[in-house]
């Protein structure tokens, strides 16, 4: 079959809505209607077996509306760079940083500098102060925010513990630009773009014009969902198997919730399924829940108010145990 054939199959199965039992979608659509009780919440979306099962908006917001998916995007940053390995435009993730950003190091750079990875970015390990809160905003600010991160200061070791930083996947935006010559936005919309229904609407820029790896990009609830549908069903053609693999294996763990985590996913469980996460501010989440002992893979997208928290209000919480009442009706 031809690449246009097969995306058109794709495309026809994504659209249409996946075969469960009467019973089970009646128990499936009074859960989503539970859900109502979230102010916040914006768009729920599910898929299953190929194809979505169903999707909902609330407080008058549809799945098809963009939304800012927050740090949500970092696992999108994954994807690329899981990409780019496998196109040759990058070695691997144990590849150095330092050769490709030396245009941006400090005048007399701490040495370990030169030992951080492209891996240590991506699973917060890079051992830089980090810059989300409470140094976001001093970051951001900054004229030039790629290297404000490379002169931030060693608080550890490249390949200690985590150190959740925004700053790190912008790091790997710039790489990404770098190496390939490309904005970061061009190739999500051509590289993730060959996913029916997937498209980053919009996305912020630094100062030199390098789109914000792992913050402040938007699409729509589905187009969230079109991405984790490609990691449940192994890739879709688009992503490489052996780089969801590489993803999902636990390099460290979050010192916030004791979670682990892989190249810009969180490893967990829930309903009583494992399940592989990416999480952004104020309840922007994609859950992918793997095929495994017989069980079909899952994909569930949740989009929420982006200006309200999750973490300290328990809200996220509140949608791991949704996501997991909702593949326990699949």
């Amino acid at each position: 079959m031809k690449r246009r054939e097969f995306m058109a199959v794709l495309g026809a199965a994504l659209a249409a809505p996946a075969v469960i039992s009467a019973q089970g979608r009646a128990s499936l659509e009074a859960l989503l209607d539970e859900a109502k009780v979230h102010p916040q919440l914006r768009a729920i979306a599910i898929w299953q077996e190929g194809r979505e099962v169903t999707a909902r908006g609330y407080n008058g917001f549809t799945p098809d509306r963009p939304t800012n998916i927050k740090s949500a995007s970092k696992s999108i940053i994954s994807a690329l760079t899981g990409i780019a390995i496998s196109r040759g435009f990058l070695s691997g993730t144990d590849q150095l940083i330092a050769p490709l950003m030396k245009a941006d190091l400090p005048r007399d750079p701490d040495p370990r500098l030169a030992q951080v990875t492209l891996g240590n970015l991506l699973s917060m390990q890079a051992g830089l102060a980090r810059q989300s809160v409470p140094n976001y905003g001093r970051w951001v600010s900054s004229p030039n925010w790629v290297r404000a991160a490379l002169a931030a200061p060693f608080e550890q070791d490249p390949g200690g513990t985590m150190q959740y930083s925004t700053a790190s996947t912008h790091l790997v935006s710039a790489i990404l630009t770098r190496v390939t010559g490309r904005p970061t936005i061009s190739l999500a919309n051509d590289w993730l773009g060959r996913l029916p229904r997937f498209s980053v609407t919009s996305w912020q820029q630094d100062p030199q014009g390098i789109y914000l790896g792992g913050n402040e990009m938007a699409m729509s609830t589905r187009s969230l969902l079109a991405f984790g549908a490609a990691y449940a069903a192994g890739g879709a053609g688009v992503i490489p198997p052996e780089w969801i693999a590489e993803s999902w294996t636990r390099r460290t763990s979050s010192i916030f919730n004791g979670q682990d985590y892989g190249y810009g996913w969180f490893i967990s469980s829930t309903g009583g399924r494992d399940v592989r996460f990416g999480w952004g501010y104020g309840g922007q989440m994609i859950y992918v829940f793997p095929a495994t002992d017989g069980l079909k893979p899952v994909a569930i997208a949740m989009t929420s108010d982006a200006n309200q928290p999750s973490a300290r209000t328990g809200y996220r919480e509140e949608l791991h145990t949704l996501a997991g009442r909702l593949v326990q009706e699949l």
